[in-house]
């Protein structure tokens, strides 16, 4: 059996509000009849309402003691990245081990998240991040970052409408009509494309901007009304369909282009990523000054750094009176079906790294080279060690 002689831990989250879970019941039990012995601590999976009765019938071990499940697993399956566990008094990353394998989204290009690497790295911990996934046909299965960023892009547009001070969709009412709102979504990956089609389905008037010509025919067909932001393609585009990485001449001309746009959006959703980087600025803080008060800005790229300038991860905060959401779980915020996704592309890349009942760093695989973040002792996600040059910290 494929598994056989492997461990596999799953603890419970300790982000604030995260209510995901790494495991299913029905995960877990392909893992079990493959051979693994998964190790689930109590109450992970109460977020997501899986009971511990339901890891028990999946064939998994049930530990009262988290510190039980990384002491005797060989692999840890987690969403978030590692934290400071409060009940423990302890970080993680002191919870592993040399030689343990680590899967989650560590977003380790983040400079929020540099001391965390450098903590795994350190104890000599082997981890992987799914937010480094490629876009490659063999992928697609275990793309951690599209699952969540369907679910973030539904949620951040609820997020957003639930704040602003107006109705988004034309209102014909007994003293005359009421315009809808304007709503700009910057990124028009999945989670864009997303946020667009939910704030259309609302009744808003959508813009959309992105540097690339395939994700800006995909927002126009959905609707929007595009922006032009003047990038050549050839420099906008990169391996797999993702966005580039702009220098900061083109990055400014984009900022020049948004200016308008921003200052007469109700709404403003930013996404744009570039893989396994640090998110780059596109709102500054004098953009957000010219937003209308009661405006309200939600970036879901907040988890590499964020889109704007002023956001900061895991705080709502207000500015001039415009709203500025850095929620860093809004896929947690909806467990059951960001679980039900999360859990399965989890399972596919464990598949895709397992062999004989051992984790295969085979770096010859495209997936495992791009994902791998620490091992041996040091830091190899070359996104990472980017972003740490360009602050000094190496």
């Amino acid at each position: 059996m494929k598994y056989q002689g492997l461990t596999i831990g799953v603890p419970k989250e300790i982000l604030a509000g995260e209510r995901r879970v790494s495991a299913t019941p029905e995960t877990v039990s392909q893992f079990v009849k493959g051979g693994a012995k998964v190790l689930v601590e109590a109450g992970a999976g109460l977020g997501a309402f899986f009971t511990d009765d339901a890891y028990r019938a999946a064939g998994a071990t049930v530990l009262a003691d988290v510190r039980e499940v990384y002491e005797q697993a060989d692999l840890i399956i987690k969403v978030k990245e590692p934290q400071f566990h409060e009940g423990l008094g302890v970080h993680e990353t002191k919870l592993l081990r040399p030689g343990q394998v680590l899967i989650t989204f560590l977003h380790p290009a983040s400079p929020a998240n540099h001391n965390m690497v450098k903590a795994l790295a350190e104890r000599g911990v082997v981890a992987l991040t799914l937010d480094s996934i490629p876009r490659i046909s063999r992928a697609q299965s275990m793309d951690a970052l599209t699952s969540m960023s369907t679910v973030a892009g539904y949620k951040a547009v609820l997020m957003a409408a639930s704040r602003i001070p107006k109705f988004l969709p034309l209102m014909g009412t007994a003293v005359g009509m009421i315009q809808p709102a304007q709503v700009l979504v910057i990124g028009t990956g999945v989670a864009g494309l997303q946020a667009i089609a939910t704030a259309k389905r609302l009744g808003a008037v959508v813009y959309a901007a992105d540097i690339r010509p395939d994700a800006r025919e995909q927002a126009k067909s959905l609707g929007a009304r595009l922006v032009e932001l003047g990038i050549p393609d050839e420099l906008a585009v990169g391996e797999g369909g993702y966005a580039k990485h702009l220098e900061p001449e083109w990055l400014e001309k984009e900022r020049e282009a948004l200016k308008p746009v921003v200052a007469g959006s109700d709404i403003v959703i930013t996404s744009a990523l570039v893989p396994g980087k640090e998110a780059p600025i596109l709102i500054t803080k004098e953009m957000v000054e010219s937003m209308q008060p009661g405006s309200v800005i939600v970036d879901i790229s907040i988890d590499q750094g964020g889109n704007c300038e002023l956001s900061e991860g895991g705080v709502i905060k207000e500015h001039q009176g415009v709203t500025i959401d850095g929620t860093k779980n809004i896929p947690g915020t909806m467990p059951t079906s960001s679980t039900a996704m999360f859990s399965k592309n989890v399972f596919n890349f464990v598949d895709n790294l397992v062999a004989e009942g051992r984790v295969n760093l085979n770096l010859d695989d495209e997936i495992v080279r791009a994902t791998l973040v620490t091992q041996d002792g040091k830091i190899v996600h070359e996104g990472t060690l980017e972003s740490m040059r360009a602050r000094g910290e190496i």
